[in-house]
């Protein structure tokens, strides 16, 4: 089985992040968003609000799962037999970015690491220029799935 980890803070999650989602579908067998816990950040959504968001925007898709870990991604990976990590880039200051990480990441174990470019009408988007919109009562409705406009 092809199982892939898409990590990251999902804070929340946005078109960016389900485009990217999407277009990995047809890549694997399975895809674990795995939503990171990080002690020392402080987010707008609590932690069962991020999961209930991509839960109920992937209610129907059984090649998805939704996790949280706390730790190395490698780590969950290993403890999740995934053999993959997905990501997603936007620009090339992104790329440089997660290139360090995959290279790290590869020196640690035997996971690859996949990038997928976003579509060019989801690339400008990131959770913290929704963030952003959403603290200033901008109309965030066309940056995220309708999940998180409840």
């Amino acid at each position: 089985m092809r199982r892939a980890v898409f990590p990251g803070s999902f804070d929340p999650i946005t078109l960016g992040h389900s485009d990217i989602i999407n277009r990995g579908l047809s890549l694997f067998d399975e895809i674990i968003i795995a939503i990171g816990i990080n002690a020392d950040k402080k987010y707008m959504f609590s932690l069962e609000q991020r999961v209930s968001f991509i839960e109920d925007l992937y209610s129907n898709e059984p090649k998805i799962k939704v996790m949280t870990y706390e730790g190395l991604t490698v780590r969950f990976c290993q403890d999740n037999d995934a053999g993959f990590i997905l990501r997603g880039l936007r620009n090339p200051a992104d790329f440089e970015f997660e290139k360090a990480i995959a290279h790290t990441n590869r020196m640690l174990s035997e996971i690859e690491t996949v990038f997928l470019l976003t579509s060019t009408k989801t690339s400008y988007i990131s959770s913290s220029i929704v963030r952003d919109v959403m603290r200033n009562n901008g109309d965030y409705s066309l940056l995220v799935p309708k999940t998180v406009n409840k």
